[in-house]
């Protein structure tokens, strides 16, 4: 049985820009250090998920030719 595939979602950049214009003074180390792990533990995921459409459209263009 075949699922049907998840149609892409529109990118909301709201929580993003709420994140990349907050204020930091408010901060302390701990808590700028603590910020920095998380950011990039979702840059290493995002990656990830970047990776695996990209080879999961390498292989459709291989199998069926280009598709974009």
């Amino acid at each position: 049985m075949f699922e049907e595939p998840v149609e892409p979602r529109a990118f909301n950049r709201g929580a993003l820009s709420e994140t990349i214009h907050e204020d930091l003074e408010i901060y302390g180390v701990a808590e700028l250090e603590e910020r920095i792990e998380a950011l990039q533990a979702e840059i290493t995921r995002t990656k990830a998920q970047l990776d695996k459409k990209r080879a999961g459209r390498d292989a459709a263009n291989a199998l069926f030719g280009r598709l974009d």
